[in-house]
């Protein structure tokens, strides 16, 4: 099934923010930012920017109307700076003007004084200071503390992850304009329709239903427009509401990269037990979160960090705390994986180091210790109809890992300069949001009289396909062409209180309350066949391919059906809500079922490395996935193969600095390093798993979205294998990135022969 969003792409006919038709008079923002990390703000003078040519407007924080405050979790965002600013781009005030370069020419003209405060960008800092964006968070279960003298081996080591800049193809942006109703119409580039709603309604000081916030799709997201897609589209609105015409706000690459926040770096201890068999019987983390200077969705990323701490495997004694530290750096915010990866890579790295102690293959100990059927994990929710090993026995028999080991081990014995390493990886993600009230969705589904169909959802397409899994959706319900269906915009007044796309939950839930829409007007539809052709059995009526049978007879096209039950007034349109059953979590103990099921799989990554230059490349990455019942292929290899690109950039390349006055070095792409067609793997391989129909997921699929990004992980050990090959008496850095100048330095530190 070909993606029709695809095709558009590719034409130049898919429309973002900055290609939609605007009111006239349209006004562009350019936002006045802070140029220090960390400062009283003594004095704030645009008398003179106000005076610059085609300015209309300068709003500071004294001009909100509402509320000066974005936060959504915790309060703690201001909008626009007022008496401090507490990060480098850090919205001051929005210059409004007839150009874009007019306005930007004007905010150079604003003159602002600070008394500089210390700066902080370390997490560790801020925790030894008492700087936390909310109390630590501890999951716990079994007895860590009485269990270490049981074990026969206890590694301990730090671990060091680094952030990850979105890199969306759209910055964000958004326009709005005034309604007659004395509202405010936004178009954003978001995630969280609702969300911008909400952020907007409460800067004007307006009631929800006088902001209506709509979105076609966007220009990816990857987690970076669920709650900072906020700002701007308050921004907008409040611009728009404040001059009454309307006004737009698109960041450019260097300021979108300056002023939003990335993937949570995080600074990490782990301490790890283990029996002289290899079995782990104690584990103890505890991790470091780089928040930035404001909550943002730090502490639900904080918790999914504590959900997938053990990543796959099973461990009777866990005790992992996670604290959340306030910085001054742009706040961190959601990631495809959302706080997952940084958990895993830390189990997975104290894995590593006890294995090279123990002297045994670090493959084999990840095998030894991966859950079973009926395994709990360590918040209670037990495993059911597990893969996990399922796919790593695949994984090892497909790929043949034994003669991967081998080969590795042959290769290296013959080259001096060169040296291969692989690893594996196995995935265990938890589907829901850990936040149970966010676990829904709503759709409204019309059928018109000419036999067309439009579906709205709370979903956003950002490229993931989630538009064309909803429109086969319906299509199937209704046996019709997909062609006859339509999806509209996302629209909060037609889909009220959306979750966000995110989680990836987007499919599953929008798809299913789409379902659920498409089912009662197809009940509806087939009562009309039933009193049509005179038989009182609904089992006799049957849809196929636009065709009504009764008895296995053809009877009526699927337009004759629409058109009689349109002539005798039957309501061809339906609102759905969909929840997700069966969850729940219980903050004060930790404990629940917080998830609908898990997405599962395991890769395995071999890669080359230069070892005289520092410079590796990935030979492969093989993959058996737990898919469900996918009903399209297409879409979800497509989002598996664009998860491990983003999950080996994040592990290898993708370095975010920022310097110790909080200023980010890295601000363009040609200081940022992404990976391109060059660093693409020379082969990528994914099995599909045949497994049984996941009853939680849409038409018995599973969620594909982040799960696959976690393969990336067994990158960094790959390479760190490869670099053991060359110097197998140094002891290194769990630090990732491991960027070639990092393999360097960390192979040269010490005294190293240079083979001949």
């Amino acid at each position: 099934m070909k993606n029709y969003d695809y095709e558009k792409h590719v034409k130049g006919e898919s429309q973002f923010v900055d290609d939609l038709l605007t009111p006239a008079g349209l006004l562009y923002v350019h936002i006045f930012t802070a140029s220090v990390a960390h400062a009283e703000i003594l004095k704030l003078d645009y008398s003179e920017a106000l005076k610059s040519r085609g300015v209309v407007d300068i709003i500071t924080a004294q001009n909100i109307p509402g509320e000066n405050q974005i936060g959504g979790i915790i309060q703690d965002e201001p909008l626009l700076a007022d008496n401090e600013v507490h990060f480098i781009g850090q919205p001051v005030a929005i210059v409004v003007a007839d150009t874009v370069l007019h306005a930007k020419e004007a905010s150079g003209k604003i003159i602002i004084e600070y008394k500089n405060l210390p700066v902080i960008t370390d997490p560790r800092l801020a925790f030894q200071k008492g700087e936390l964006i909310m109390p630590p968070r501890l999951f716990a279960c079994g007895d860590v503390d009485n269990t270490w003298s049981l074990c026969d081996h206890i590694i301990e080591g730090t671990t060091e992850s680094g952030g990850q800049e979105h890199l969306y193809l759209e910055t964000q942006g958004a326009f709005a304009y005034p309604l007659e109703s004395g509202g405010i119409k936004i178009v954003s580039s978001t995630q969280g329709p609702t969300q911008v709603q909400r952020a907007a309604a409460k800067v004007l000081g307006f009631p929800m239903n006088k902001v209506e916030v709509d979105v076609t799709r966007i220009g990816g997201g990857f987690g970076g427009k669920e709650d900072q897609a906020n700002a701007w589209g308050a921004i907008a609105a409040l611009a728009a509401w404040k001059v009454k015409k309307p006004v737009k706000v698109i960041l450019s690459r260097q300021d979108d990269m300056r002023m939003t926040g990335k993937r949570h770096p995080y600074s990490s201890d782990f301490k790890i037990g283990l029996s002289k068999e290899g079995k782990i019987l104690a584990y103890q983390a505890t991790f470091y979160q780089n928040a930035g200077a404001a909550a943002d969705l730090s502490p639900a990323v904080l918790d999914r960090t504590l959900f997938h701490a053990v990543n796959s495997y099973y461990i009777p004694n866990v005790s992992v705390t996670a604290i959340s530290c306030k910085t001054n750096l742009p706040p961190n915010t959601a990631f495809r994986g959302f706080g997952g990866p940084q958990g895993m890579f830390v189990i997975e790295a104290a894995l590593f180091k006890a294995a090279e102690i123990m002297g045994v293959d670090y493959h084999k100990l990840q095998e030894l210790n991966l859950m079973e059927e009926g395994d709990s994990f360590h918040y209670g929710q037990k495993i059911e109809n597990s893969t996990i090993k399922r796919c790593w026995d695949e994984t090892i028999k497909k790929y043949d890992v034994d003669s991967i080991q081998k080969r590795v081990d042959e290769f290296n014995k013959n080259n001096k300069l060169y040296k291969k390493g692989f690893a594996l990886m196995p995935v265990c993600f938890g589907i829901s949001f850990t936040n149970t009230f966010m676990n829904q969705a709503s759709a409204l589904v019309h059928v018109f009289s000419d036999g067309s169909i439009s579906v709205s959802t709370g979903a956003i397409e950002m490229g993931q396909g989630v538009n064309m899994k909803i429109r086969q959706t319906v299509a199937s319900v209704f046996s019709v062409n997909i062609d006859r269906v339509k999806i509209e915009t996302t629209n909060t007044t037609r889909t009220a209180n959306t979750s966000p796309t995110a989680a990836s939950a987007g499919a599953d839930m929008n798809g299913k309350a789409a379902e659920i829409a498409s089912r009662n007007i197809l009940d509806k539809l087939i009562k009309v066949a039933c009193d049509k052709l005179n038989t009182k059995d609904p089992s006799l009526i049957t849809l196929k391919n636009e065709t009504v049978f009764c008895n296995n007879k053809p009877e009526l096209s699927w337009n004759q059906l629409v058109q009689v039950a349109f002539n005798t007034r039957t309501n061809l349109s339906s609102h759905a809500q969909y929840a997700v059953p069966d969850i729940y979590f219980d903050k004060d103990t930790n404990t629940g079922k917080p998830f609908a099921y898990y997405a599962i799989g395991s890769a395995v990554v071999e890669v080359t490395l230069d070892c005289l230059r520092g410079l590796y490349e990935f030979d492969s990455v093989k993959v058996v996935h737990d898919y469900g019942k996918s009903f399209s292929y297409v879409v979800d290899r497509g989002q598996t193969e664009g998860a491990i690109m983003q999950g080996l950039g994040w592990m290898t390349i993708e370095e975010v600095i920022y310097n110790e006055n909080g200023k980010l070095l890295t601000d363009a792409l040609s200081t940022y390093k992404v990976p391109d067609i060059h660093f693409t793997p020379k082969e990528i391989k994914i099995e599909f798993l045949e497994t049984v129909e996941n009853g939680a997921g849409l038409k018995g699929s599973k969620a594909i979205g982040e799960p696959p990004l976690m393969y990336g992980i067994a990158a960094f050990f790959a390479i760190l294998n490869a670099m053991k090959a060359f110097n197998p008496h140094k002891e290194y850095k769990l630090s990732s990135p491991i960027t070639p100048e990092k393999v360097l330095c960390e192979m040269y530190s010490e005294n190293v022969t240079v083979p001949a």
